[in-house]
């Protein structure tokens, strides 16, 4: 009877302690799976629908089916278009962070972050900061980043990011007259990274499209309206195609630069005298673009040319 007693007692005692201590336990991610891949990519975002099936979704298909030994990944850096998605569609899309803890929680041992970005600006930063993190608390076996569109510039031994863009911008020009321009506007900035635009513009007149210029919707970036206003003229232009030098045509695109707002580079260049066209189509869905970022992902997957998270400092977080 006695030790029936201490029995149960003693398995009563066990029970609660173990109860105990399995109420304090966190999950924790799995282990990396060998030969789980994933591809990450990464763009701002949009709340326009068509636009970001167009623009987007078809990069990423295009990545998709060259890599197809690659699981497939989407996230967006701007939290106000995730937001604005969720509340209208109740669609739910992951920031870079959430998306990278998704993928360590499903224990994929590589991970390949390509973003869709145009430069190498604030919005490259956020993911270039959450791999860095990755990278050093050893979360994956292998994190790679990939570059944005414009990064290199011509060098023997690295491809020359900025020909090969304009090579696939040029793709979608109107035909010119002599007395007729287009006008390239990219999103822009106070970031240093933002030169990049400036280096296009002095690319485009090295490869002799003189009538090609580029412009910023940001009042911070270079090269200004303004400026570009002045060279027109100097040309002698008469008439401009606006265009965006972004990956999706949203609302940048249909309001910034071809909208009738009173502020919209076409209203502006209307004003100041030309006679202008809006071609409002986003870069995304031009085959070409497409095909660089899939060379972009190839390059991190071969570790060429591209940003290595571990083997840089880290980029300090932004309040």
């Amino acid at each position: 009877m006695k030790k029936s007693i201490w029995l149960l007692m003693t398995t009563f005692l066990l029970t609660v302690c173990f109860g105990v201590l399995s109420f304090g336990q966190k999950t924790y991610a799995a282990e990396p799976t060998p030969g789980k891949k994933a591809i990450l990519v990464v763009s701002f975002g949009t709340t326009y629908q068509d636009t970001r099936k167009l623009n987007i979704e078809s990069v990423e298909n295009k990545i998709k089916a060259a890599f197809p030994e690659y699981e497939v990944r989407r996230a967006f850096t701007s939290r106000i278009i995730i937001k604005r998605i969720a509340e209208r569609e109740g669609l739910k899309i992951d920031t870079e962070k959430q998306a990278l803890d998704k993928l360590k929680a499903e224990g994929y041992s590589e991970v390949i972050v390509q973003p869709l970005h145009m430069v190498a600006g604030d919005e490259y930063d956020k993911v270039r900061r959450a791999v860095d993190t990755y990278a050093q608390n050893k979360s994956f076996d292998r994190i790679v980043l990939g570059r944005p569109l414009l990064y290199f510039a011509g060098q023997e031994e690295r491809p020359d990011d900025y020909l090969t863009a304009i090579e696939a911008i040029q793709s979608q020009l109107p035909k010119l007259n002599r007395n007729e321009a287009v006008v390239l506007i990219g999103h822009g900035g106070a970031h240093p990274a933002n030169a990049a635009y400036a280096a296009l513009q002095m690319r485009f007149a090295d490869a002799g499209l003189k009538n090609v210029f580029v412009n910023t919707v940001d009042g911070e970036g270079y090269p200004s309206l303004d400026s570009v206003i002045a060279k027109l003229k100097e040309q002698k232009i008469k008439k401009v195609t606006v265009m965006p030098l972004m990956l999706v045509a949203g609302d940048h695109a249909n309001n910034d630069i071809g909208g009738d707002e009173a502020d919209s580079a076409k209203t502006r260049l209307i004003n100041a005298g030309f006679k202008v066209d809006a071609a409002i189509r986003g870069l995304g869905q031009n085959q070409i673009i497409q095909n660089i970022f899939v060379q972009h992902v190839q390059d991190a997957i071969a570790n060429n040319y591209t940003e290595r998270g571990k083997d840089r400092p880290p980029i300090p977080e932004i309040n």
